[in-house]
């Protein structure tokens, strides 16, 4: 690793641990199975039922059609199967050998650290001194597409585990990309911490779409760190659902839409529940001349669950336009929902907008629907589902349909 990388990192931890912003004290997890071997499975069928079970509670289905599954468990890959000629998933500790710049090969490096900071916080730093310890990466060669979507799962399964995770996904000019990725852990595996960074470069005239299932623990840790680079008339869509308790969560993704005429949909399901804090939300930087981007929160808090949802739009280039939507029901009395979204026109030539909405289940609504026969807990959950029923129609077909039937999933078994 580049050694300025590494010492900036360094002084934002000695830093960190002098103010402890956040109360996590890293030094207080462990790196777990770091240093056993990897590739503990040749196929889907010797992953054991206790996994598939936890993969299956955040859609990742071994059985279904696919281009190709990744399945990490700790620090560690278990397999990597990829079916899809022209785009390659692969572990990303072989793809950093193998794609080197030799022979006129992609450099891997070129692109390592350039969408994340490595200085950005305490986490990004904490994975740069870390260098590499496991991930995945996705490659999308020049005009290829996947025809079902590649499926990854990020499995923390050791107590007291820091489970440190690098993602790279390069989607070249003309390809399209679907990704289904799942992240998890064991219900021995307390007081965990997972840390993510994912970095995505979409070329000219790509198209990615990226479903993210979240099903954590009401003592984990959680820190997703992600960059995404949109060159011209590149497309994103972004699909974020989290339905379970979780400690602390706190993830805003950086979208530079640097190309012209590119595109990002970015759509956050959450329901909090328990004690659990949420801070999420999403930054899109409008660079590129008429790029777009939208970015929409659905929020649930019951229990005594926090939940901060954040928009950030920042109009910079000529004929840009951006618009936030964040709704979200309290559903009991202790929870709490802070809805921020802020927008930032640098360019006379650009559209921007906000809304916002936060509120109880209206009585009369309840009402309506006990007279016409349900009970009370009847007519809630049917408003919530209602509330639940997200647009997918950015997405494409399959993807759509896997992602509406992950949130129908996930929707049943967490809310009964």
């Amino acid at each position: 690793m580049n050694q300025d990388v590494k010492s900036k990192a360094q002084q934002v931890l000695n830093e960190a641990k002098l103010k402890n912003d956040d109360g996590i004290n890293l030094d207080d997890y462990n790196m777990g199975n770091l240093g056993e071997a990897e590739g503990a499975y040749q196929s889907e069928s010797e992953i054991p039922r206790d996994i598939k079970e936890s993969m299956d509670s955040v859609g990742i289905d071994v059985s279904a059609k696919k281009s190709g599954l990744y399945l990490q468990s700790g620090n560690k890959h278990d397999l990597c199967v990829s079916n899809v000629k022209g785009v390659e998933l692969m572990p990303i500790k072989e793809a950093l050998i193998k794609y080197d710049g030799t022979d006129g090969k992609l450099n891997l490096k070129d692109y390592l650290w350039k969408a994340v900071a490595p200085d950005k916080d305490k986490y990004t730093a904490e994975a740069a001194i870390q260098e590499i310890t496991q991930g995945y990466f996705i490659y999308a060669k020049k005009g290829q597409k996947t025809i079902f979507p590649l499926q990854s799962c990020l499995f923390v399964n050791l107590p007291g585990m820091k489970q440190v995770v690098h993602n790279i996904i390069i989607a070249e000019e003309g390809s399209e990309l679907d990704i289904i990725t799942g992240c998890t852990v064991h219900k021995t595996a307390k007081k965990a911490l997972h840390l993510g960074v994912s970095e995505f470069y979409v070329k000219e005239n790509a198209r990615v779409s990226f479903s993210m299932v979240h099903n954590w623990g009401d003592d984990t840790n959680v820190r997703p760190r992600t960059g995404i680079i949109l060159e011209d008339n590149a497309q994103f869509s972004n699909f974020y659902i989290v339905m379970s308790a979780v400690k602390n969560l706190q993830t805003n993704p950086f979208i530079q839409l640097l190309g012209k005429n590119s595109s990002y949909y970015g759509q956050t399901l959450i329901y909090g529940k328990g004690d659990s804090y949420f801070d999420t939300g999403a930054t899109a930087h409008l660079i590129g001349e008429g790029s777009k981007a939208e970015l929409i929160s659905r929020v649930l808090a019951v229990d005594n669950a926090h939940i901060i949802a954040r928009g950030t739009i920042i109009g910079d280039g000529k004929n840009v336009t951006g618009h936030i939507d964040c709704s979200a029901l309290i559903l009991s009395n202790n929870s709490r929902v802070d809805s921020i979204p802020e927008i930032s026109a640098r360019n006379p030539e650009v559209t921007l907008t906000h809304e916002a909405s936060v509120g109880k289940i209206a009585d009369d609504h309840i009402e309506y629907l006990m007279s016409r026969g349900l009970s009370e807990d009847e007519a809630i959950n049917l408003i919530v589902s209602g509330f639940l029923d997200v647009d997918t129609s950015p997405l494409p077909e399959k993807l759509a349909k896997e992602t509406e039937k992950i949130i129908e999933m996930v929707s049943a078994s967490e809310m009964g």
